[in-house]
């Protein structure tokens, strides 16, 4: 990170750092590990991607359902690998890449497939909005459209804090939806700057498609999920006592990193 800023005389790479360092400290320990992950989830999206793609060219809702569904249930266990890689780098757990790869697979596959199918489903109906919006012959209102983004963005902001849940404990599907609500009040503010945030990467990747496809092997999905996440952990494990939790499961043996707990 040197390279484009200048170095803190104070920055020591093997103790934790907060603030700008710590952000600098976690892309030149994982940034590698992300590439490889991120490879692997672009290699689940493209049922997904494959199935929306073929739903709009045949302007076909009918075909949208099953096929962001089916989809949807492929990419959830990719996209959980990748969050869980990006939350143990936040808690600074050790492992290599390819065994917590793994690991997280087996833990979490099928429990990702519901989330993941109903991801799936909203990322194909947005997507076939955005074309209805594109090929209309009315121009559509602004309270539409801004409906529309609204809508988008608590999506975003509700998978922000969704999936690391999923990743990290042993819950039902209403208790984690609960505490995405819960937690999307309590820091609201952070929340939707995050998800402000994300729908403004995006938008960028979508305008400026196919060339921002040339970014996909490279930023891809990795980045803008560890910026959100990076954004969002104090908060988290304030909320969560990720780190407090996962250390007492370690210390009584039993749970694992996977100790169930709901938002306070």
């Amino acid at each position: 990170m040197g390279l484009f800023i200048a170095e803190d005389p104070l920055y020591d790479p093997k103790v934790r750092q907060t603030g700008f360092n710590r952000y600098k400290q976690l892309l030149s320990l994982h940034a590698g590990r992300w590439l490889r992950i991120n490879l692997l989830t672009l290699l689940g999206a493209l049922p997904l991607a494959a199935g929306i793609a073929v739903s709009l060219l045949s302007s076909s809702l009918l075909l949208l359902f099953p096929c962001c569904l089916v989809g949807g249930a492929v990419f959830g266990p990719f996209w959980s690998c990748l969050v869980d890689s990006v939350m143990r780098a936040l808690r600074d757990a050790s492992g290599g890449w390819w065994a917590n790869w793994r690991a997280a697979w087996k833990t979490n596959w099928r429990d990702s497939l519901l989330p993941g199918a109903v991801m799936g489903l909203f990322c194909g109906l947005y997507a076939f909005m955005c074309h209805l919006f594109w090929w209309a012959r009315v121009a559509p209102s602004l309270g539409t459209v801004c409906l529309f983004l609204f809508s988008v963005l608590l999506f975003l902001m509700i998978l922000t804090v969704y999936w690391p849940q999923l990743v990290l404990f042993r819950q039902k599907s209403l208790v984690r939806l609960r505490n995405c609500l819960l937690f999307c009040i309590r820091h609201f503010a952070r929340a939707m700057g995050v998800g402000l945030l994300e729908m403004a990467y995006l938008a960028v990747m979508i305008l400026f498609a196919p060339w921002t496809l040339l970014l996909l092997p490279v930023l891809g999905v990795w980045y803008i999920l560890f910026l959100a996440q990076f954004l969002l952990y104090d908060h988290l494990n304030g909320a969560f006592a990720i780190e407090e939790s996962i250390e007492k499961a370690r210390a009584t043996g039993k749970g694992g990193s996977h100790a169930p707990r709901s938002l306070p």
